[in-house]
């Protein structure tokens, strides 16, 4: 059984409405546009005051468009090799794409320890993708601790489990012991191909 794990409580809406509302939900993109004013504009929208289909549109827009998948701080997305990653001529295709790829798969919505405690067998596979380090804007606080907690979790644990962090002397002091691999990454700033960086990701195993 796959299961995937998340806390994000506009996500968890955005599925709750297209279950019980896809016309009105794909209706709220008819005549949009991919454009940077409109993209300002739903980041400035307050959550509070929307419906629960507004307020699933919005954050599916948000995303879609947004530089680096973040929820917070976000920027809107450009490149000039590919189109915008939202095709507003395909929603209700690619969300039906995205339903049959999850329609096997247990969503919980648990904080990653229990999550772990819940589901650690001898046949299970942990993969752990939590915040880099030092980075902000995917709405959780991850602190020093929580990376402490999971080396810890990731060294007792029944199951195996892999686990991807940004490559910094920290994570490496911490998870030290496990078995681990560096693998090199382009970063594109600003989605322009001639400001790319290159860095390197930590990837740790248990087993």
């Amino acid at each position: 059984m796959e299961v995937i794990n998340d806390i994000n409580g506009d996500l968890i809406n955005l599925y709750r409405v297209l279950k019980h509302h896809l016309v009105e939900f794909v209706n709220q993109f008819k005549w949009a546009l991919t454009s940077r004013q409109m993209y300002e504009w739903e980041k400035m929208a307050n959550p509070e005051t929307l419906t629960d289909i507004q307020r699933a549109a919005r954050f599916f827009y948000l995303q879609k468009l947004a530089f680096g998948g973040k929820v917070e701080g976000r920027t809107f997305g450009t490149a000039t090799t590919t189109p915008p990653r939202l095709n507003l001529l395909r929603i209700e295709e690619n969300l039906s794409a995205a339903h049959l790829r999850l329609s096997r798969t247990c969503i919980e919505m648990l904080d990653w320890e229990t999550c772990i405690s819940k589901y650690d067998r001898e046949h299970t596979l942990f993969y752990i993708d939590p915040p880099y380090y030092g980075t902000e804007g995917y709405g959780v606080e991850f602190g020093i601790e929580q990376y402490q907690h999971l080396a810890e979790a990731a060294r007792t644990m029944t199951g195996k489990c892999l686990i991807s962090l940004n490559n910094t002397p920290e994570m490496r002091k911490i998870f030290k012991g496990l078995k681990s691999r560096t693998v090199r990454i382009d970063y594109t700033v600003g989605g322009a191909s001639s400001k790319r960086k290159q860095a390197t990701e930590l990837v740790l195993k248990n087993w």
